[in-house]
């Protein structure tokens, strides 16, 4: 953002800062790959980051763990989702991270449609989850994850106007990633969901007992939808693309890394991505993505920043 010059552009500005602050709290991966985007979108991006992930606290655990029972929780998560309205459409909130969530939605496009649907799927989580068919699983992912996709593209491509064609194609994309991601951290989450929260999201695939065979199943899904996200980020903004290839590889790589290991194990073993790893595939998708186009001063700075990252 620009300097500020006025009372409410100073609280923004302290209010994006805030939902800075939850990525680097939060996410190594995400907060690797956003480094890679240019300051303003980056913002934006974090802004979406944080109020998701507020959200996800209230349901997955800190809300409990402060005393709340299911009803607290349940009205905790109804009043920010009300708060959230309503900062949509004035244009101010007391919580920091509502207002920068809403002061991006509100300049890039993102409305109820997006909202709405994250909502009822994190409302969902409130009560015990075992979904017993695909479609189950398809709605719930559609809201938890897909529309968080959508969210981004919405800051990715604020102020452009896209061909129908191509806008299609992004959105096919972003939901594609969007739900990647969930899945593949439903299964490093295996152990984690289903003894400490209750929650088994996968149809077919017993989370105390996974066969190889059936994780196999979901990861030839998931590796479909990756295929799908990195087919279209060439149509995204150019400065978009290094931050989405970064993240589509980093993900790719965690899920490499569960088709390696024995399904037995996955309930008791959370999988992970090295973090010289990460840093090394977050420099390859800078160059791979054109950021060497920049400038070879502007690379180095641009790869460097997420690896100092990983060292603090």
């Amino acid at each position: 953002m620009t300097e500020p010059t006025t009372g409410l552009d100073l609280y923004t500005a302290t209010a994006r800062r805030a939902s800075a602050t939850v990525i680097e709290a939060y996410s190594t991966s995400f907060g690797m790959a956003s480094r890679l985007l240019p300051p303003g979108m980056r913002g934006d991006i974090q802004a979406v980051y944080a109020l998701v992930r507020v959200a996800d606290e209230i349901v997955d655990g800190p809300g409990g763990e402060s005393g709340l029972d299911g009803a607290g929780c349940r009205e905790v998560l109804d009043a920010l989702e009300r708060e959230v309205e309503r900062a949509i459409a004035t244009g101010f909130s007391a919580d920091l991270v509502v207002h920068a969530f809403a002061e991006t939605a509100r300049r890039v496009g993102i409305g109820a449609e997006h909202t709405a649907p994250f909502f009822a799927a994190m409302r969902r989580d409130l009560d015990p989850v075992a979904f017993a068919d695909e479609r189950e699983l398809r709605d719930y992912v559609y809201g938890s994850a897909e529309v968080v996709g959508l969210m981004c593209v919405r800051c990715f491509t604020a102020g452009r106007r896209l061909p129908d064609a191509e806008a299609r194609r992004v959105a096919r994309g972003a939901r594609a990633l969007g739900s990647a991601f969930q899945v593949v951290n439903f299964l490093r989450d295996l152990g984690a969901d289903a003894d400490g929260l209750g929650r088994a999201y996968l149809p077919g695939l017993d989370p105390a007992h996974p066969t190889d065979a059936a994780v196999g199943r979901v990861l030839d899904r998931l590796e479909g939808e990756l295929r799908i996200a990195r087919a279209t980020i060439p149509s995204l903004p150019p400065e978009a693309r290094p931050a989405v290839l970064a993240a589509h590889d980093l993900f790719a790589a965690l899920a490499r890394r569960i088709r390696a290991t024995p399904a037995d194990e996955l309930p008791r073993r959370r999988i992970s991505v090295p973090r010289g790893e990460k840093a090394a595939i977050v420099a390859r998708a800078a160059v791979g993505a054109g950021i060497a186009r920049a400038g070879l001063a502007r690379q180095r700075a641009v790869v460097a920043e997420p690896v100092r990252g990983l060292a603090r």
